[in-house]
């Protein structure tokens, strides 16, 4: 299928070109450049992290923090099950086990009270897991002070894939910076882009040091090449860097255009039978990196899939939600714990094209082509 209308298309802010020529001046064009190192620091001071390491991409990422959390053979890993396989996957390459826990249907993201009493009944057995990879989900924040307390009574260590999350708040702070370390991604669908690419924060030097020694093969400080551990090559390049210092500039703007779009959207077509928009919870911001909605069939007499396909032949893409990890063929025999809310809105749910390629001309198009379907 050819779509004119992408669903979260890149887009430069204009000084990619700028960055990139003095990059390419500088003769860095591999990893841990000096183009690198500022990203570094430019990211840390955007979200109020005391350290950054830049990585290949988002799952890169989170892969090192499992690895600087202790995961390993055997472990249990929480994750939330309405999310990117990319969350559950670094588990799988540690050799632990993902147990997939249910979301609420409030704010689509992890359901505080099935954690509490998966804990409890793990505990009871003393089996307790080792980590959590909680999920901000499409930009909206999870219920972190519950979270976290429920972390510390239980001896979990919390990490925080906020790779969809980036430019969110969470009473007034960040994603990402409540754990042993969070993860963003800069895939070409999210609020900023470097080609691909990811980033680590955490509050820990020796974490952060660790990352960044794992990242480059595990290199010692000698003068040949010595390795005492197995590393990874993880680290992003000079010129991808160079990238995401021009689009971190405009995060602020990046962030207001679709909360605009995401409300022009509600205003036109919230108000239809059966139509229900993700909510902004009361404890943040949503960036509204994606528009995502709910279309209940009995009320607008109409599937989700007929509206996507109806879409699709007026050239504008638009996606289902995440399919939920427990349903995954891959993780068939995964335990699960919850009830139907994730399967509910995977059933249901539908992104809508996101950012600034959605122009007024654009955005009548879509609401237009949604509104003839339901």
């Amino acid at each position: 299928m050819t779509f004119q209308t992408y669903l979260s298309p890149p887009y430069l802010s204009g000084n990619e070109g700028r960055y990139l020529d003095e990059a390419l001046a500088s003769g860095w064009l591999v990893p841990m450049g000096p183009t690198v190192d500022r990203f570094e620091r430019e990211f840390a001071a955007v979200i109020g992290a005391e350290h950054a390491v830049a990585t290949a991409s988002g799952t890169a990422a989170l892969h090192l923090a499992m690895i600087a959390a202790g995961v390993g053979p055997g472990d249990e890993v929480i994750v939330p099950t309405l999310t990117f396989i990319a969350t559950a996957n670094p588990a799988v390459y540690l050799a632990a086990r993902p147990v997939f826990l249910d979301c609420d249907a409030q704010s689509w993201n992890l359901d505080v009270g099935v954690l509490e009493d998966f804990l409890k009944s793990r505990a009871a057995v003393r089996r307790v897991p080792k980590a959590l990879a909680l999920v901000h989900l499409y930009g909206q924040t999870a219920d972190l002070d519950s979270i976290v307390a429920l972390c510390a009574r239980y001896g979990v260590v919390l990490l925080e894939d906020a790779a969809e999350a980036l430019g969110s708040t969470y009473r007034g702070r960040s994603p990402g910076l409540d754990g042993l370390a969070g993860v963003f991604s800069f895939n070409g669908n999210k609020i900023i882009s470097t080609a691909g690419g990811g980033m680590l924060v955490t509050r820990s030097a020796s974490v952060a040091a660790l990352v960044r020694k794992l990242a480059t093969q595990a290199r010692e400080p000698a003068l040949h090449y010595e390795h005492h551990v197995v590393g990874f090559n993880y680290r992003l390049s000079n010129l991808c860097a160079a990238v995401g210092s021009a689009q971190l500039e405009t995060l602020a703007q990046r962030v207001q255009v679709r909360r605009q779009l995401f409300s022009r959207y509600a205003a036109a077509l919230g108000n239809r039978p059966g139509v229900k928009f993700q909510e902004e919870m009361t404890w943040g911001t949503h960036t509204r990196w994606l528009t995502t909605l709910t279309i209940e069939p009995k009320r607008a007499n109409v599937n989700r899939d007929d509206v996507i396909a109806s879409l699709a032949k007026v050239g504008i893409e638009s996606r289902p939600l995440w399919k939920p990890l427990h349903l995954q063929p891959v993780f068939r025999g995964a335990e699960y714990f919850g009830g139907g809310n994730a399967e509910s809105l995977f059933r249901d749910g539908i992104c809508l094209p996101s950012g600034p390629q959605v122009t007024d001309e654009v955005f009548e198009h879509v609401a237009a082509a949604f509104g003839q379907k339901v």
